[in-house]
């Protein structure tokens, strides 16, 4: 009988290693793709090699290969060496960044958008059996949530509509006349792709919208991360630069640990062409200003020296919080169980034990 094998990309980033780590520990072996694209995007910083050595290494039944999702022919060998006993493909391997897919547009689409094609066609022809969890982002909205009308507060914006604010945008929100970004259309794109595959050829597709998706383990860079590369420059005693919005934009946000945990339940039982919002909902949002704050309350002596750059990013939110509601529903033993409080301070201490300071 062949072994219950999950093919993971990008691997050794932030989702990648927690998925990992997750089913490798209750028996799965796990085939894991990744070749440090991150480094050229956003420097040494968000270097994935020291996870790779440190966390995936240490894992049973673990697996890594350096290909590029892009190359039609590794990833269809790969494909066809494990199809046998292939359950799922968690796809989280992208160029994140809004900024940098502007630098590069065809590299930027060719990750996001083809690169997932490619997958996805190796699912069809090698494993339909599996279920194929893509991570898509909020970011297919485009500016959308923007249209709406916000009130501004001493640490935050708050949408006037009570409805927004209670629950937060769902699935329905819409993608059409509205500014996208590069970044933002290129994960459109794939995240249309996605669904076709489920809804034309009846694999079991979902695409998961995330907000801000953070852990301890997050290499935040400052085009990509912001919880993470607040606390990395609050720590390390970095300026930090805002950019728009006056720093009281707000997000919510998810611990990877909940979001594996919804993934398991969409492998547990998956059905074809799902889409669901998902992070950290209304129990867990925080602006900058107000993560500023917080750090400091953890420990004093991490009060940050900032500066406000009027002109914000192309695409970027005034809020955004997910509507949790239709996966609760679909999946109503699940919902998110660590607060940004302990996002923030697992954060600082990952921080400290670089410095050197931690107990």
């Amino acid at each position: 009988m062949p072994e219950k094998t999950i093919i993971i990309t990008g691997v050794a980033g932030l989702v990648g290693t927690a998925s990992a780590a997750y089913f490798t520990a209750i028996g799965f072996t796990v085939v894991g793709i990744d070749n440090n694209l991150r480094q050229k995007f956003f420097g040494k910083d968000a270097d994935t090699n020291k996870t790779s050595e440190h966390t995936l290494s240490n894992l049973p039944n673990f697996s890594l290969l350096s290909d590029d999702i892009r190359d039609e022919k590794a990833m269809n060998d790969i494909f066809a060496q494990h199809a046998d006993g292939l359950v799922a493909v968690i796809h989280c391997a992208a160029q994140p960044s809004h900024d940098w897919a502007a630098r590069e547009p065809l590299t930027d689409f060719s990750i996001n958008a083809s690169g997932t094609l490619i997958l996805l066609e190796a699912t069809r022809r090698f494993a339909p059996q599996a279920s194929f969890v893509f991570m898509s982002t909020n970011k297919v909205y485009g500016a959308k949530p923007n249209d709406l009308t916000y009130a501004e507060e001493e640490l935050r914006w708050s949408p006037t509509n009570s409805e927004i604010e209670t629950y937060g945008f769902d699935e329905d929100l819409g993608i059409d006349m509205t500014t996208h970004s590069i970044f933002g259309v290129s994960k459109a794109s794939a995240d249309l792709m996605v669904q076709e595959y489920g809804r034309y050829f009846g694999l079991n597709t979902v695409c998961l919208r995330g907000g801000c998706l953070t852990g301890p383990l997050h290499a935040g860079a400052e085009l990509h991360g912001f919880l993470s590369y607040l606390v990395k420059c609050a720590v390390h005693k970095r300026p930090y630069v805002i950019f728009g919005y006056q720093g009281k934009q707000v997000r919510d946000n998810i611990h990877t640990d909940d979001l594996v945990r919804a993934i398991q339940c969409y492998l547990d039982d998956p059905e074809p062409a799902m889409v669901y919002n998902i992070g950290g909902g209304p129990d867990n949002t925080t602006s900058i200003l107000e993560a500023i704050e917080s750090i400091k309350s953890i420990n004093p002596n991490y009060s940050l020296e900032y500066s406000v750059n009027s002109e914000n990013r192309i695409g970027d939110h005034i809020w955004y919080v997910s509507d949790l509601r239709r996966f609760k529903l679909r999946y109503p033993h699940w919902a998110p169980e660590i607060s940004i409080q302990q996002i923030l301070e697992e954060m600082v201490a990952t921080e400290e034990k670089v410095l050197g300071v931690a107990d």
